[in-house]
């Protein structure tokens, strides 16, 4: 049986025994003893750690399909003849074997005219090398295996300059008119949000002797450790980003989601907040809305049930497909800030309308003195991003007392 499915149902069994217990214990004033929250808790506990082995590995092997599919494709249709169309560019197979010699041999040591002539067609002005088109691709699947946010959200690539979005501010109505009566005018109104590029960056070093080691893949480790630290700065900022030096977040004060509701309590939320969350969200958003919380937060409202008694939290036996709570989707992250006074703790909406821009070209740098008395070379890896909420009222958030 599939790993991952036989610990989605060993998980929902685990579960239902949690709830069957929980139900059984409770006394008529609808408490538990302490004694049994103890042992409620460690069950639970254990559903937790279920589910998070579960995510490890659904990112494990997403990445492991990534890094597994082939460097070349196979000849399937007519070869190419002189004349017709070629890959050029950043997306030449010369360019690609040039661009990793240039990494793994000292700047200009040791380098034929081929491949300078080769990497000038991706010199970057600040002395680095634009990524080859197949990296490039490799790069982005992996930010996504990292970065839930870009799993919901629309993302776009832009060239240069800021991105102009246009905006219905405020739409015309239509009116009952009487006989031979002038038709009022109601016209929409529009805006504009702007999306610019910020710079994001890390520095990743590596011993000569792995360079020089042929059997050390450099760009897998590259692209591997170039994800998870890019990825978790990224969603950082795209949930708590104030716009300044860094995207804008949802849970931004200026810029972000709208406040859809406030917990009557610092400490705690209860059933009713969550579907007053859920209807302050407009019915076409619904559609596609999510919940997006932390762990401790799902912790927290795991013991909630709606009016027929159902649990909210809904765990999923099929792998790829996330647990829900009132049949929307839920998803986790690190970012968002667990329960505390004043804290955003839960994000519903749909995503779609926060807008992720990548600026393309992303640049690698070979680092050959700085850690030389050491033996390593430093790669400098950056990236070009901004992020903004385009519609505030497509997601709700629900905060808690102050």
């Amino acid at each position: 049986m599939n790993k991952i499915l036989e610990l989605r149902e060993k998980r929902a069994k685990a579960w239902e025994t949690a709830k069957a217990f929980l139900d059984t214990k409770r006394g008529s004033d609808g408490l538990v003893s302490q004694e049994d929250t103890a042992i409620y808790d460690k069950m639970e506990a254990d559903v937790v750690s279920l589910g998070n082995e579960i995510d490890r590995l659904e990112k494990q092997e997403a990445l492991d399909r990534e890094l597994s599919k082939p460097l070349n494709t196979p000849l399937t249709g007519r070869p190419t003849l002189p004349g017709m169309e070629t890959r050029s560019g950043r997306a030449s197979d010369e360019y690609r074997k040039a661009f990793w010699n240039a990494m793994r041999t000292r700047a200009g040591e040791g380098l034929d005219p081929v491949i300078r002539n080769a990497l000038q067609i991706g010199t970057d002005t600040e002395g680095g090398y634009l990524v080859p088109d197949e990296f490039e691709r490799t790069l982005v699947d992996t930010l996504e295996n990292e970065n839930i946010f870009r799993r919901l959200a629309n993302v776009i690539t832009t060239s240069s300059g800021d991105r102009k979005i246009p905006v219905v501010a405020s739409k015309g109505t239509a009116s009952w008119i009487d006989e031979e009566g002038a038709i009022p005018e109601s016209d929409d109104s529009f805006g504009q949000v702007s999306i610019g590029a910020y710079k994001l960056g890390t520095m990743i070093k590596v011993s000569e002797e792995l360079l020089n080691d042929s059997i050390f893949n450099l760009d897998t480790y590259i692209a591997k450790e170039f994800a998870r630290r890019i990825g978790n700065k990224e969603e950082d900022a795209f949930f708590t980003g104030d716009g300044s030096g860094k995207p804008t977040g949802i849970l931004a004060a200026t810029g972000g989601a709208q406040l859809g509701v406030t917990a009557a309590s610092a400490t705690a939320i209860t059933i009713d907040e969550v579907l007053d969350l859920f209807y302050s969200l407009k019915a076409p958003y619904r559609n596609k809305a999510v919940f997006v919380m932390n762990d401790a937060t799902v912790k927290a409202i795991r013991k909630l049930k709606d009016g027929q008694g159902q649990y909210l939290w809904q765990p999923s036996l099929q792998a790829g497909t996330p647990d829900t709570i009132l049949n929307r989707p839920l998803y986790t992250s690190a970012y968002v800030p667990a329960i505390a006074a004043s804290a955003k703790t839960i994000a519903f909406g749909d995503f779609g309308y926060y807008w992720v821009a990548d600026r393309q070209g992303r640049v690698f740098k070979r680092l050959n003195e700085l850690y030389a008395v050491t033996g390593q070379v430093g790669f400098v890896a950056t990236q070009r991003v901004d992020g903004k909420l385009i519609l505030p009222e497509a997601i709700k958030v629900l905060q808690q007392k102050a």
